[in-house]
């Protein structure tokens, strides 16, 4: 009995330091992420702007702001453009990251020089990717065009044809970001038991059966997490939008977060801004629970 309560004292100790040891760290993710949440919600009802704070409080305007996105061709087209992006550029970095995770996970030797030479584009800052890219593809004197005219082939203004500029913004932030799916699936392959690909082999599994009913089955909650963080941090490009293409031609290459930032952040208009912010987090919403599905299943 003695024993009993002494264990169940040591488990109250444990709990009470737990919890004083999360506290803290629970109030600041408060503050971070929960006020300015509510903030915006809140501030998409009205019609706040900086400038007009200064002569009163923020009036309510209702569904105006939405209604006001929605109805925006802008708006539109760029939700649109982000949602293609998304789409597009999470498939082929998760197909391009595994097929690399699978390559290096395969090498019998140099595994660790392939694995810093992988993951070296992932590690430049995305202002660098940006400008190297420019320079590369620049009509005047990018190497891309220059080789192509050795071939007799037709240049692009990569970033100024509709054709072109799309694409162009999908293959940079393939070439950037698949490295960091690689980096997440292979570290989830070091964690399959050699046991099991032995047996699989043993069975006369071929190497797509293995594929398939070994390894994709063993990573499956991996593969889960890389395609909603991808999910995530592409639905929020802008950098490189603003950068390279600036939205344009014609729109082609627009996207939510650029739109904020010219008719939220620039403009002053949160109210405005705040609407669109919460439209596009129950658009990623959407997009994400696809994942978390498969995540806990």
């Amino acid at each position: 009995m003695i024993g009993m309560k002494k264990a169940m004292g040591a488990r109250r100790e444990t709990k009470r330091f737990s919890t004083a040891m999360i506290t803290p760290t629970m109030v600041v993710l408060a503050v971070m992420t929960v006020y300015p949440l509510i903030f915006t919600l809140v501030y998409s009802f009205t019609d706040y702007n900086l400038l007009g704070a200064l002569n009163g409080a923020p009036k309510a305007t209702g569904l105006k702001n939405y209604l006001d996105l929605l109805t925006d061709a802008y708006f539109q087209q760029s939700v649109w453009n982000t949602v293609k992006f998304t789409v597009l550029t999470v498939a082929l970095e998760m197909l391009v990251g595994f097929g690399m995770a699978l390559f290096v996970n395969s090498l019998k030797t140099g595994q660790k020089i392939m694995r810093t030479l992988l993951l070296l584009p992932y590690l430049l800052p995305t202002v660098t990717v940006a400008l190297i890219w420019r320079m590369m593809l620049s009509p005047n004197y990018g190497i891309v065009n220059r080789f192509l005219e050795s071939l007799h082939l037709p240049v692009f203004n990569w970033f100024s044809d509709i054709r072109t500029a799309f694409g162009m913004l999908v293959l940079i932030d393939v070439w950037q970001c698949a490295p960091f799916v690689f980096l997440l699936l292979y570290a989830a392959l070091q964690s399959v038991s050699q046991e099991q690909y032995e047996a699989a082999r043993m069975d006369g599994a071929g190497p797509v059966r293995i594929l398939f009913y070994v390894t994709i089955p063993n990573i499956k909650s991996s593969l889960a997490l890389c395609a909603l963080l991808r999910t995530i941090d592409s639905f929020r490009l802008f950098d490189k939008v603003n950068l390279l293409t600036g939205g344009g031609p014609a729109n082609s290459t627009a996207t939510i977060t650029q739109y904020l930032y010219n008719y939220g952040i620039k403009t002053f208009d949160f109210g405005l801004g705040s609407a669109g912010a919460i439209v596009m987090t129950v658009i990623v919403l959407i997009l994400s629970s696809f994942y978390i599905k498969r995540a806990i299943k």
